[in-house]
């Protein structure tokens, strides 16, 4: 005999109105673009200091508005591309790297839901039931757009570039995704905001420290920073996969690789260090939520410069060896070390 008691298919809790997710999806999208310009100052201000010289100090008090005079020198120069290269793909590969560092950055929580003007909204682009796996999803559709620049360009200096950054990026997404599993075993969820309440009694840095250090490593490699910055070698390689391109198409390729850098520190806040939860069981207004993830966010942008300033270009060699040899081990080791305590304690 068929029941005929509805059968819950999904939790989707609440829904917001069509204009909210519109202006949501603009806030998001002006946020990176204003976020992308500080962490370039503070970048070249930083490095000046590490290596005792000035930063920008000529453009705007102290410096400030260089980096919109690199953007808007970038945007104004003539848009060019070699006779070999495939016209409609090489504009395409560049759109394809933005849209899906956008994509990503709304997924980063930064405060749980507040009621404006009678409607609940939440503090983030969009809070799915797979969080990490969206994630790593929009992180592997982001290699195209790299295995696009390179092979589109028609030149082999290009070619070999994207070569070289698709097997960097497959080898250390591994190492990067064994490192959530035991953050998703220890919260039993995947969404990240709910993630992020699961660590009200203690931040998840503490029992997953070697999962921590495997991410952190694993994330410079995934957004080709140094001391894993091959990708874009340009003692070895000319310039990698964006050696063909100029103006503001080099332009797209270089705010998206800065806002993933800016994607990969709201992960880590979020899933090691409490989000927006403060210590001590502070509990302040909801409005403050957004500023202490950013907050938070700021250390982990200023100590990928710190490592940039300080640690020199590995071999290649080293770079695989690294990933293979040592993180994916530790990765995997830990996912299981952390499975066994989840099922003992339960």
């Amino acid at each position: 005999m068929l029941s005929t008691v509805p059968t819950v298919l999904a939790d989707v809790r609440y829904f917001e109105p069509w204009w909210i997710q519109i202006l949501k999806g603009i806030v998001i999208f002006a946020v990176g673009l204003q976020l992308v310009p500080i962490v370039l100052l503070a970048e070249r201000k930083l490095l000046g200091r590490f290596q005792q010289r000035y930063g920008p100090n000529r453009v705007g008090p102290f410096g400030a508005i260089q980096p919109l005079a690199d953007i808007l020198k970038l945007l104004t120069k003539e848009q060019f591309r070699p006779r070999t290269s495939i016209g409609w793909l090489f504009a395409l590969a560049p759109i394809v790297s933005i849209i899906t560092a956008v994509a990503a950055f709304a997924i980063i929580p930064f405060g749980n839901t507040v009621d404006i003007f009678g409607t609940r909204v939440g503090l983030y682009g969009v809070d799915v039931s797979i969080g990490p796996l969206y994630l790593f999803a929009f992180g592997a559709v982001a290699f195209y757009g790299i295995m696009l620049g390179g092979w589109a360009s028609g030149s082999k200096y290009s070619f070999l570039g994207a070569m070289r950054a698709a097997a960097q990026l497959i080898s250390y997404e591994v190492s990067q995704g064994l490192a959530l599993i035991g953050v998703v075993m220890t919260a039993g969820t995947l969404s990240l905001t709910g993630i992020v309440e699961a660590q009200q009694g203690m931040w998840y840095i503490v029992p997953q420290a070697v999962g921590f250090i495997v991410f952190l490593v694993a994330s410079f490699a995934e957004t080709n920073r140094a001391p894993f910055d091959l990708v874009e070698a340009d003692a070895e390689l000319v310039g990698g996969y964006n050696t063909e391109y100029g103006g503001g198409r080099f332009a797209s390729y270089f705010f998206a690789e800065y806002l993933n850098v800016l994607v990969v520190s709201g992960v880590v806040t979020t899933v090691f260090l409490g989000g927006w939860l403060l210590p001590f069981g502070i509990d302040p207004p909801t409005w403050v939520d957004p500023f202490v993830v950013l907050a938070k966010m700021s250390i982990f942008v200023l100590f990928f410069i710190w490592v940039r300033a300080t640690l020199p270009r590995l071999r290649y060699d080293q770079l695989m060896s690294l990933g293979w040899k040592i993180l994916l081990p530790l990765a995997t080791l830990n996912a299981l070390v952390t499975a066994i305590l989840v099922v003992v304690t339960h």
